[in-house]
């Protein structure tokens, strides 16, 4: 690695001063996407914060219909909550799917949706929930907050706190991953919530996470696998590499859809 100056700020207003005031500086929590990078000396940044001393970010708790989530909250700290479990048991799942023990045990909630890795598995859930991403600044819906291929609307000084995840009729998150790096070649979170019903995709996009319409519309008529019969996702701005294909993605969203839509009516 290169020479940084570490900074351990106590508070939120702390490290979003010390953000701001430092040019190039990142933030750090779990790390497990930023100290693999500076490893490889692809990145260099001269002045490092970290959020993992702020006391009361990593709390989870259920206000009224919705659970919140702190943003330090720990992948094993989603998927082993009797709260999240009880709330939103799709949620817990997903934490659980999250890379390998040693991930889980320190990768966080808040660092996984600011760095948007278009593979990762929170952003499929925030979309498909419909949840609020609350930062030191504003609270921001995931239509805003998701901007694209690690890209953000979070500003130089502003820094996730904590998230609100409206709790679901009906849900389910379905993962097929690539076997080495285990995040998600396909993800999809289907969600029967009040005000409708929500497929999302993650690992599939060529821009990140995103919905699929007419999925959601046949399942709003009729929630069960079988509303989808016939319908297919197009490969077109869908992903290809050595892992598949964009036709292979785009059929394994179909196969996932109707496995998660089987899920979520097993779970009622």
């Amino acid at each position: 690695m290169y020479d940084f100056i570490y900074h351990r700020p106590g508070t939120v207003r702390q490290a979003a001063n010390l953000f701001a005031k430092n040019a190039d500086a990142k933030l750090i929590a779990g790390g497990h996407t930023l100290v693999p990078v500076m490893k490889q000396r692809l990145a260099a940044p001269p002045h490092l914060v970290d959020l993992s001393h702020i006391e009361g970010l990593d709390g989870i708790e259920l206000k009224g219909r919705n659970l919140v989530i702190g943003a330090l909250a720990k992948h094993n700290d989603v998927a082993t909550s009797s709260t999240v479990a009880e709330a939103i048991p799709a949620l817990a799942e997903l934490a659980a799917l999250i890379g390998d023990p040693a991930v889980r045990h320190k990768g966080t909630i808040g660092g996984s949706l600011a760095n948007n890795d278009p593979t990762a598995d929170y952003p499929a859930a925030c979309l498909a929930l419909g949840a609020t991403i609350v930062t030191n600044k504003r609270k921001l819906k995931p239509e805003e907050f998701f901007q694209g291929l690690f890209t953000t609307a979070l500003e130089a000084d502003e820094i996730i706190t904590k998230v609100s995840f409206p709790i679901p009729r009906k849900a389910a998150y379905v993962k097929f991953r690539n076997q080495a790096s285990r995040y998600a070649l396909v993800g999809v979170f289907v969600a029967r919530l009040p005000s409708g019903v929500r497929v999302t995709v993650t690992g599939a996009g060529g821009d990140g996470v995103f919905r699929v319409a007419a999925f959601e519309d046949a399942l709003q008529k009729r929630f069960a696998s079988k509303a989808i019969d016939g319908l297919a996702v197009s490969p077109d701005g869908l992903n290809s590499d050595l892992h598949g294909s964009a036709e292979y993605r785009a059929h394994l969203i179909g196969v996932l859809a109707k496995r998660a839509v089987d899920a979520a009516n097993a779970r009622a």
